[in-house]
């Protein structure tokens, strides 16, 4: 498998028509080649591309900001002696004296597959500046890991945010380039946007179902996006933000377990395999303690859950994580109605609406955890209008069959 940027560093002829203007990167830890040369020095490598500019997004060029909602600052590159622009600091978009600084922004972004990551974004504010200033935009496509399976509520109108682009469902199922393309054709976007494809990428192949398992070496995209097993689970673990639950931050195993305390995981996992059965299909749950050395529960005894997805049982069409961590959170309510599980905080400069309707794009999924009659039945309903919708929308726009 041949990534957007190798072929790029590859084939002299795709870059010729970048010769004679100034080009700039939008780029973070994990855009790499097949090597493991970071991008930027790749690109300065060729002898013929005119590197002019750098942008990072949240967590920086070179994954400087381990957090949440800790901001970058500009600087220049100590080894290219570029101004590196920060989408994750005083702006989220690039201003016109950002955009002065080239003809040509290349996007190198590894993303996972989940509307909630802020690099989806930032790929739409670049594109909207683009086409506000008459630059080009060329999307150097990457895998999705988490393949091609769609799930979720799609985000409702005025829940837009700087984790809800726009009316995706929580697992998109597409690349980056066929973002961008859809981001063109549904924003109306005049703007010259190419995507150089990947050659080679196999989705539905096993072992790695959107992952080159055994060909690429994964490099963390985001601190805490730690491995293959957490970008399959991370459209479903991520609704552990907006709840008291530790999604297990400070641990080894972020965004693939999840605790508390004073949870019961055995009864919690009996009561929902009671509500919905096939919820659960193609993992393994299982009982783990842990204590996080940061953020929720900091030093404390949690009990909890891990989702294991990386050995014979799991089922890569079978398994919905939106789902499983919904249910997780209903069969907790339904095991103790007052338990405080939805979290009231500032999220990613959110500070009206509650974490977990941000993160869902609306209040409907919390709505239907609170309710008590509300049954697994209505959810799937609800979600599963809005993949069939979302799968037949996205069709024009794909660009591996």
């Amino acid at each position: 498998m041949q990534s957007g940027l190798d072929r790029l560093i590859n084939e002299p002829a795709l870059r010729q028509p970048l010769c004679g203007r100034r080009v700039a990167l939008l780029a973070h830890p994990a855009s790499v080649t097949a090597d493991l040369t970071h991008a930027l020095d790749a690109l300065a490598g060729t002898g013929d591309i005119r590197l002019s500019a750098a942008f990072g997004p949240q967590h920086g060029l070179r994954g400087d900001k381990q957090d949440n909602m800790v901001e970058s600052p500009d600087f220049e590159d100590p080894v290219h002696g570029i101004p590196v622009f920060s989408l994750y600091g005083e702006v989220r978009r690039p201003t016109a004296a950002m955009l002065d600084h080239f003809d040509v922004l290349l996007v190198d972004l590894q993303d996972l597959g989940c509307r909630i990551y802020t690099f989806i974004t930032t790929l739409r504010y670049v594109l909207e500046a683009a086409a506000a200033h008459g630059k080009a935009v060329w999307i150097l496509d990457r895998p999705n890991p988490a393949g091609r399976p769609v799930e979720g509520l799609r985000l409702r109108p005025g829940w837009e945010s700087f984790v809800g682009a726009g009316p995706l469902p929580m697992r998109h199922g597409l690349t980056l380039g066929e973002l961008a393309r859809w981001f063109v054709a549904g924003l109306g976007l005049d703007v010259d946007c190419e995507v150089i494809e990947m050659e080679g990428w196999a989705p539905s192949s096993a072992p790695g179902y959107g992952w080159p398992q055994g060909e690429r070496t994964w490099v963390n995209p985001s601190p805490n996006a730690a491995n293959l097993s957490m970008a399959r689970c991370y459209s479903g673990t991520v609704l552990l933000e907006g709840t008291t639950l530790s999604e297990g931050r400070g641990t080894t195993r972020p965004l693939e377990l999840f605790g508390a305390p004073d949870l019961a995981p055995r009864e919690l996992i009996e009561t929902m395999t009671a509500l919905a059965p096939d919820w659960l299909a193609g993992c393994r749950l299982r009982e783990c303690w842990f204590q996080p050395t940061s953020h929720k529960h900091v030093d404390a005894l949690c009990a909890g859950i891990q989702v294991h997805v990386e050995d014979a049982a799991y089922d890569h069409a079978a398994f919905r994580p939106w789902r499983l961590m919904a249910l997780a959170f209903k069969a907790l309510r339904r095991l103790r109605p007052d338990y405080e599980l939805w979290r009231d905080f500032p999220y990613e400069y959110e500070t009206e609406r509650l974490a977990i309707d941000v993160i869902n794009g609306s209040e409907l999924l919390r709505h239907w955890v609170d309710e008590p009659a509300a049954t697994p039945g209505d959810l799937d309903a609800l979600a599963g209008a809005d993949e069939r919708a979302w799968r037949e929308e996205t069709e024009a726009v794909l660009l591996y069959r």
